[in-house]
């Protein structure tokens, strides 16, 4: 799963989730992206769980970016415990993701089995996207 080898401190404030994304919202090195339409935390978890279920449809064929990555941690109070006595341990990683940002990128297969691999990932995250190619937003083109 994927997790910062290190961080400078240990316990970070909620992030920012206002507004749309800042930059990664063009497809930037496959053919076709999964964009988010919505805003939400995801975690390392589903962030594997959408590239696992990629490649599976894929036959391991083609080629997968991940544009996203979980710096942020987020903590968690056991059960039962009072309030105060500080913040919580550490529970997980997440990544923040705003609309407009392009999540997986897939390249090197057909048009059908790379926009059904990225429906199949859609269904692991908890936010509404959709699927775009290079054309429609830009970004250059692979011919060389």
């Amino acid at each position: 799963m994927l997790l910062p080898k290190r961080v400078k401190y240990r316990r970070q404030h909620r992030p920012d989730t206002k507004g749309r994304s800042k930059g990664g919202n063009q497809v930037s090195f496959g053919e076709y992206g999964l964009q988010a339409t919505t805003t939400s935390w995801i975690t390392a978890r589903q962030i594997e769980a959408a590239r696992i279920a990629m490649t599976r449809y894929m036959k391991r064929g083609g080629k997968v970016w991940i544009n996203i990555f979980p710096h942020t941690p987020y903590t968690k109070k056991p059960l039962e415990v009072r309030m105060g006595s500080g913040k919580g341990a550490i529970e997980g990683w997440i990544a923040v993701v705003k609309p407009g940002r392009v999540m997986f990128e897939v390249a090197g297969v057909d048009e059908e089995v790379a926009k059904e691999a990225l429906r199949l990932a859609s269904h692991k995250l908890p936010l509404k996207t959709k699927i775009v190619k290079r054309e429609e937003l830009g970004g250059d083109t692979n011919e060389s």
